[in-house]
Order: structure tokens, then sequence, then C-alpha cells
């Protein structure tokens, strides 16, 4: 078989793509423009894409046996024509769950503990360094033990954060995105009561009719100004404009690991807010530890393997 990798860089130059060699011929591109994939897929009988969309316009020019998504979420993928044409589509579910879950800690911790704060004050010759006292207790933090942890979307990863956050002492509250999740270890609220109360809301839904600009300028008003939200979900479930005018406004404090255009665009409003302490931004890697990017490989390996 002849495999094409279109966007090899998004999984990382650390790690090993020989073992695909034993399947046969294998082209790889760091990256590949939209210009680009028709010629570069069409001898290929099996293509890995993780970002790069393979739609009607190129899958009925060429003969795939088989696409693997270097991923979940199989959005740029045209999956009904693909079926149409006898064409294998086929992700990977569950690799980066302990590594979503990881950094959602890593966010609401730090924001909530002020990191940032108070190591540029221990390290500044102007801060801790003229202290006429041992510790510091300004801005204060409060414990997440006893207040209510609200979470959007609570599939495989979402559950995760429930698990951990319950080991930390919070009470649980979930949204269904889609209306659907009957889970009955937590408390299932509408979205309006989670908003209204949640001292801290992590996201961890796709991006659907049902989720595009789900946090927008008429529910923001509801949030306590005290609340940390975190998005490790989608860009596009949070309505950046809004709420960049939003934390100009309020003491609110967000972590965001997903943004709606990535990388990061350099008109995003979120850039200029005036309150940028109370702003975390990671550049969407909260799925993408060591260990879940070579999962994620095993994972392509194995359907390739199956499939052949």
């Amino acid at each position: 078989m002849k495999l094409v990798f279109l966007d090899a860089k998004t999984l990382g130059d650390d790690i090993s793509l020989e073992k695909f060699k034993e399947f046969g011929e294998v082209d790889v591109y760091p990256s590949t423009h939209s210009s680009q994939t028709l010629q570069r897929v069409k001898d290929a009988d099996v293509v890995i894409t993780n970002k790069v969309v393979i739609d009607k316009s190129i899958m009925k020019e060429i003969n795939l046996k088989l696409i693997c998504v270097a991923a979940t979420g199989m959005n740029n993928i045209d999956l009904e024509f693909a079926k149409g044409q006898g064409i294998e589509v086929k992700n990977v579910a569950g690799y980066s769950t302990s590594s979503v879950v990881q950094l959602t800690f890593a966010l609401a911790l730090s924001l909530i503990n002020n990191i940032s704060h108070f190591d540029n004050y221990s390290k500044s010759k102007d801060g801790w360094q003229k202290s006429d006292v041992f510790s510091n207790f300004n801005p204060t933090f409060f414990d997440i033990k006893d207040k209510t942890w609200g979470i959007i979307g609570l599939g495989s990863i979402g559950s995760e954060v429930a698990k951990v956050a319950s080991a930390f002492g919070t009470n649980i509250i979930y949204y269904s995105t889609s209306g659907k999740n009957q889970n009955t270890t937590f408390k299932r609220v509408e979205l309006e009561e989670l908003l209204k109360s949640s001292d801290i809301i992590s996201i961890h839904a796709p991006l659907n009719s049902d989720t595009q600009n789900l946090i927008n300028s008429t529910n923001l008003p509801l949030l306590n100004d005290s609340i940390v939200l975190l998005n490790l979900g989608r860009g596009g479930i949070i309505n950046e404009n809004d709420l960049a005018l939003f934390m100009d406004k309020s003491a609110i404090k967000v972590g965001l690991d997903v943004l709606e255009s990535e990388p990061i665009k350099k008109d995003n409003p979120l850039l200029n807010i005036k309150n940028k302490h109370n702003l975390i931004m990671t550049p969407h890697l909260a799925w993408a530890s060591v260990e879940s990017r070579e999962k994620l490989i095993d994972g392509i390996y194995q359907n390739i393997k199956e499939f052949s």
C-alpha cells in the first residue's frame, strides 16, 4: 500500500513514524495546503490527516481505500460521501483523556492560586526581597473544596475531570449539550443554572450546531464575578469578542486552550483585554502529552493493520 501523511507536523517531531513502512511506501509531509491535497493523495491507498480537509472534491478524483484521522473528531472528512465511495474512515478515540484532564487542572489551579503573579513577585527585586513579612496575601485565593464545579459536556473527558474535581472536595454539576446524557453520578442542570451556580466551569464539548456560541453576551453576565472559566473543548463554543468585552468589565478568570481560529490571529480581541493577568492561553496543547501522542500513533497503526 501507499500511505500519505498530510500534516505530520501536528503529531510532533519527536514521534517516530518508522513502523508505518511495514505497510509499504510512505510519503510524509509536514503540512499540506488545500491547493496541494489532491496532488499529494492521488495515488494513495491510505491517507493520514489531522486537520487537512478531505472532502467530496478530493475523494471523487482518487481511489482511496482508507482515511485515518489523527484525532477523535472527524469534522474535516465528508463522511457521507466517503461511505458512498466505499472509503473507510477511522479515527482514534480516548487517547488524550489523561492529558486534557491534567491541563484542565493546571489552568484552573494556576488561575485560582495566582501562580503567575506570585512567581513574578517572588523573583522581582522590587517584590518579595523588599517585604517585611515572610508571606504575601494579595491577591487572595480560595479553596476549591466545597465549591461548585460546573462541567459543560460530560463525555469521557468531562467525566474524568468530574472524578478528579470530586477528589478535591468540589460539588459537581453538569450540562449536557446534546440533551442525551443521563449520568446519575453527578447532578444534571440546565445551562442557565450551571452558569449562575458554578465557581469553576470547564468546557469539554465538541463544536456543533448545539454548542456554537454557547457562551456569549446574553449569558456571560450570569457568571459570578470571581468565577474561573475554562475551555478545553473547541474554539467557537465561547464567543471570543463577547468574552473580551466582558472580561474588561468584570473580574472573571479565564483559561483557554482552544480558539475559534488557530493559530491565534493578531487581531484577536483577547490579546488586547485590560486585565491580562486574568487570562491564560495555551496553544491547543491539552491533548498533546508525549504519552497521548504515542497512543495516537499506535491507534493509527492499529487501524491500518486491521484494515490491511
